[in-house]
């Protein structure tokens, strides 16, 4: 039975990459472009070829965790060997040098793609821990949950002490460039104490062993049709939110607009209305996660996605018809409670399943691949926070969106706000209901698994 100790010290691993995460998504570009100096063309390239070189590296380090032998363990000790260069290429990354364009321009490759790369070693084998630190299906949902509701409050951290530790170090320095790096020494020496904590807090039980070769590895994976359906579940989850969440500040901008009054001062009202939408979804996914190990317990992991699904369809299509007024926005704040309640326990389930997936893939093969397997958990995450952030521009170009600044959208434009944060997450909904419709680990085959792969693996030991 998995101790208190284990599941908080395993939750703070996320907490951590969590951290940087968020703000490297939320201020890292506009850090390149408004005060680092780099061009907008420059910032987009870099940001295309970092996320291209992340993608390949996901794989290679879960192949390479997968062959680590230590007396740590397979996956925990990339913790603690690689926690200070993930903090000091955190600090690199916001640190501005005195450089010419072109040398600056190349300082920014460098130390984004080491950023990514540290990134990748400390992560991946992170999640593939979640294999091996209970051989139970159920506790590895309740250490997922743990996962995912300090990565929640990881991200709050990060978000709500970055711009007064900006501020703040303005005001101490002067420099604008100065406050950033210094900014960013606080977090990484925060995160790095939580990477240790994770470390010391976790301990590795199950031993497996990786006995083919990388070739039969991968070959195993094509042929795993249970990860094949469960790639495709990570990416429409990934899919569903990035959606609205990338449409959030463009729908409450134009297509609420002035319909809502509130007395804010020198804020803007749309800025408040989309803040508050998704600071309330935040603690809203928490509550998710805290429901996700009842709920898989007494219905199964399958069974619970595909009802949260359900609902995050139907009620997707029932925010398309809320009226554009005062009620409706505080109805469209409770829609989005329910909804983030519902992808918070979503979130949790998902990487559980993988490490279900990763149990049937050792029984089925005899060789465990566990870091490989989530590694491509992963990539799913990137590729769907891609493809959903590309998705919305794509859309909003479609339905002649006009992004010049004052510019009063066309009815055909506002439209396709309500359908970006509406019946276009409710089809991928659907998709992703249709995709684990047909995923073989039931919460019966799962008990199964795991009773057969303990004789494999007391026999192995």
């Amino acid at each position: 039975m998995a101790t208190l100790k284990e599941k908080i010290g395993y939750g703070f691993g996320d907490m951590s990459s969590s951290m940087f995460w968020k703000i490297f998504s939320y201020y890292l570009p506009i850090f390149y472009s408004n005060i680092y100096g780099l061009s907008l063309a420059d910032t987009g390239i870099l940001l295309l070829v970092t996320r291209i070189w992340d993608a390949v590296s996901d794989p290679m380090m879960g192949i390479i965790a997968d062959r680590t032998q230590t007396r740590w363990g397979k996956y925990r000790p990339y913790l603690l060997w690689i926690a200070l260069p993930f903090s000091v290429c955190g600090v690199l990354l916001f640190t501005t040098p005195d450089l010419g364009p072109t040398g600056k321009l190349v300082w920014a490759y460098v130390t984004y793609i080491m950023m990514m790369t540290v990134y990748t070693g400390i992560n991946v084998p992170y999640g593939a821990m979640l294999g091996v630190m209970t051989d139970d299906s159920d506790t590895k949902t309740v250490f997922s949950s743990y996962r995912m509701f300090f990565a929640y409050a990881g991200s709050f951290v990060a978000l709500f002490t970055w711009e007064p530790l900006c501020n703040w170090f303005r005001e101490m320095t002067g420099s604008v460039s100065t406050s950033w790096q210094y900014s960013m020494i606080v977090i990484a020496f925060l995160c790095l104490i939580i990477f240790l904590l994770c470390f010391g807090m976790t301990r590795e039980y199950v031993k497996s062993v990786s006995t083919v070769s990388i070739g039969k590895d991968f070959k195993a994976l094509v042929a795993n049709v249970p990860w094949w359906l469960l790639i495709g579940a990570a990416l429409c989850c990934n899919l569903f939110n990035t959606v609205r969440g990338a449409t959030a500040a463009y729908f409450f901008k134009d297509y609420i607009g002035d319909n809502i009054f509130l007395n804010l001062g020198d804020l803007p009202v749309f800025l408040f209305y989309a803040g508050l939408f998704l600071g309330v979804g935040e603690v809203c996914n928490m509550i998710g996660v805290v429901l996700t190990v009842p709920l898989s317990r007494a219905f199964g992991k399958k069974s619970t996605y595909i009802l949260t699904m359900v609902a995050l369809a139907g009620l997707s299509i029932l925010f398309f018809y809320l009226p554009c007024s005062p009620l409706g926005f505080w109805l469209m704040l409770l829609m989005q409670v329910v909804i983030s309640i519902c992808t918070g326990i979503v979130s949790p389930l998902v990487w559980s399943m993988y490490a279900d997936v990763s149990d049937y893939a050792e029984l089925r093969n005899g060789s465990a691949s566990t870091g490989l397997i989530f590694s491509s958990s992963s990539m799913a995450q990137k590729f769907g926070g891609a493809f959903g952030g590309a998705a919305v521009m794509w859309i909003l170009a479609a339905f002649g969106y006009n992004t010049a600044e004052g510019a009063v959208q066309t009815e055909e434009a506002l439209t396709g706000l309500n359908l970006l944060m509406s019946w276009i997450p409710a089809a991928v909904a659907v998709v992703a209901i249709a995709v684990v419709y047909f995923y073989p680990l039931t919460k019966d085959r799962m008990l199964e698994i795991n009773e057969k792969l303990k004789s494999v693996r007391n026999i192995q030991q």
